[in-house]
């Protein structure tokens, strides 16, 4: 086993925030999993305050935005057809699942950092997402 290729799948799993990553290739097996005590709020979105240029009613006190903790694909439901976790006008607990982000076909659920209600999803459903990207903007219930 090279170490260097060892260590590079480890800078690929960091960089992307992913927990476990395998792989295989020509009879070479690697899985590399983080601590994932040290990377448990990977996979919690982060709210952000509002930028106040936003054209909306809504105070930039009162709004929040879930943004994507990572790149990948966003998935509104647990699999296809199936109801999505949350629609506009849902008011949403801390820790409830919002989303997917599918990384390295790795499924990620993105929990809601704090309660309030669903104002607007800003992406469709199986789009790719960057890191940072607004995924929902949410306010305070």
């Amino acid at each position: 086993m090279d170490k260097k290729k060892i260590q590079g799948l480890i800078d690929i799993a960091k960089e992307n925030q992913i927990n476990s990553l395998s792989y295989e290739k020509d009879g070479e097996k690697i899985s590399v999993t983080i601590n994932a005590a040290v990377t448990s709020s990977i996979a919690t979105a982060i709210p952000v305050h509002q930028n106040e240029n936003v054209d909306n009613q809504i105070s930039s006190n009162e709004a929040d935005y879930i943004k994507a903790p990572f790149v990948g694909t966003f998935y509104n439901a647990p699999s296809p057809g199936a109801k999505a976790y949350v629609q506009v006008g849902d008011k949403v607990s801390k820790g409830d699942t919002l989303c997917i982000l599918e990384a390295m076909k790795i499924m990620n659920e993105i929990e809601a950092e704090k309660s309030g209600i669903i104002e607007k999803i800003l992406v469709d459903n199986e789009s790719f997402v960057e890191f940072g990207q607004n995924l929902f903007q949410i306010t305070s219930a």
